[in-house]
């Protein structure tokens, strides 16, 4: 048998082996509601179902190599969730997944819940999507899995605006089906002032070594399942987004200004290092009952534990725009990737406070832009994460009345 028939094989037995282990897993999710031992694994199901087929008795060497080269050929999504069912089966898979699987600034391939915390690819785009409902005020991202602007997308994110007296939340989860108030799946939030001028984007893990949560009187507890403790999510603060007053009343695109908290400047010059989540507390592993190995999914990237504190914050400002006399209007190129005109729409790149102006200055770090009435791409790349991108663009949505 080739090599090549091996991977098929085993495809197609670990299809069946996978829809046996989530009826196992359901289950064992009922029985652990009923009182099961605290810390018991709803993976079991996939590990027996394994154990009575002739991948149990590989030898690890080959089945190394069987999973890296299914890593290798599952590029992009929605093949990509063979390599997560992979890492799902048993702890020994799961070790030799966390081994193969690279962060996203190597791959430029988000795989697991953590990669959406960790920074974009130094070379290229991740090319995304965000569906605006404006009836139910809440907000998509995805993921393409074409070169279309929009397609079915793969989602990533959801955030749901909350309105208070003195400002306003869009509070951002992991799953689109429990936006409610304690989801175990909420990671994160962005705050906004009064006026909506200024933001704040708030982690709700820490996001370097060391980092020190904010002072906030809205503390969020994670209400987890009934074989696992409350986990307190804290508020620490990320990014700053400021818009720019318009005092005079003159036209013109939105002037904005993001201090990057967690992100030393250091970060966007050759050799430079983001700091990189490589993990989510061990309390919420219980948030994600379907597929038990949420924990550290990839390879941990050196960066200095306090470089985030010592350092010069990293500042991205929005690229001046041109204003175009043909068309009567301010111009960005956005290759084709933004169709609509529209005041939301912006560039982002590293400001000039960050050093001398050069070639690394002009790379353009995050661009929003709309193509349809609720429909936005968002592409991010290295050095900020696909959560705080989301978050960033979330601060273009809201009003600002004193900024037009």
């Amino acid at each position: 048998m080739s090599f090549r028939s091996l991977i098929q094989d085993m495809k197609d037995e670990f299809g069946n082996i996978s829809r046996h282990g989530l009826r196992s897993s359901r289950s064992h999710r009922a029985a652990a509601g009923a009182g099961a031992p605290r810390g018991a694994s709803v993976g079991l199901g996939l590990a027996d179902a394994l154990e009575g087929t002739c991948w149990a008795q590989l030898p690890p060497e080959l089945l190394r190599e069987v999973l890296v080269r299914i890593e290798d050929s599952q590029g992009c999504w929605p093949s990509r969730r063979d390599v997560v069912a992979c890492a799902g089966v048993c702890r020994a898979w799961r070790g030799i997944m966390k081994e193969v699987v690279r962060v996203p600034e190597a791959s430029a391939k988000l795989t697991f819940p953590i990669s959406l915390k960790q920074p974009g690819p130094k070379d290229g785009t991740l090319k995304c999507f965000i569906r605006r409902n404006r009836t139910t005020q809440t907000y998509y991202l995805y993921i393409g899995l074409t070169e279309a602007l929009a397609d079915d997308g793969k989602f990533l994110l959801a955030a749901r605006k909350c309105r208070k007296p003195t400002y306003i939340d869009y509070l951002i989860y992991l799953d689109m089906g429990d936006m409610s108030k304690g989801s175990s799946t909420y990671i994160g939030k962005l705050r906004s002032n009064f006026l909506g001028t200024k933001f704040t984007v708030y982690d709700a893990h820490p996001p370097y070594d060391g980092a020190v949560v904010s002072k906030s009187r809205s503390a969020r507890v994670i209400g987890l399942n009934q074989v696992s403790p409350r986990v307190p999510a804290g508020n620490y603060p990320v990014s700053h987004i400021s818009y720019e007053l318009n005092v005079l009343g003159s036209r013109g695109p939105r002037r904005m200004n993001c201090v990057m908290s967690s992100i030393p400047a250091s970060a966007v010059e050759e050799g430079g290092k983001a700091p990189t989540q490589t993990e989510f507390p061990l309390g919420n592993l219980d948030s994600f009952p379907s597929i038990p190995f949420f924990r550290s999914k990839s390879a941990r990237i050196d960066s200095a534990p306090t470089q985030a504190q010592d350092e010069e914050k990293l500042v991205l400002k929005n690229k001046s725009p041109r204003w175009h006399e043909q068309l009567q209007c301010w111009c960005l190129n956005f290759r084709g990737r933004v169709t609509v005109a529209s005041v939301k729409n912006f560039q982002l790149v590293a400001s000039d406070e960050n050093g001398a102006a050069g070639q690394e200055h002009d790379k353009v770090i995050l661009q929003f832009g709309k193509i349809g009435k609720d429909l936005f791409t968002m592409d991010y790349r290295y050095p900020i994460s696909a959560f705080q991108s989301f978050a960033i663009c979330l601060s273009s949505f809201d009003t600002k009345i004193a900024c037009e």
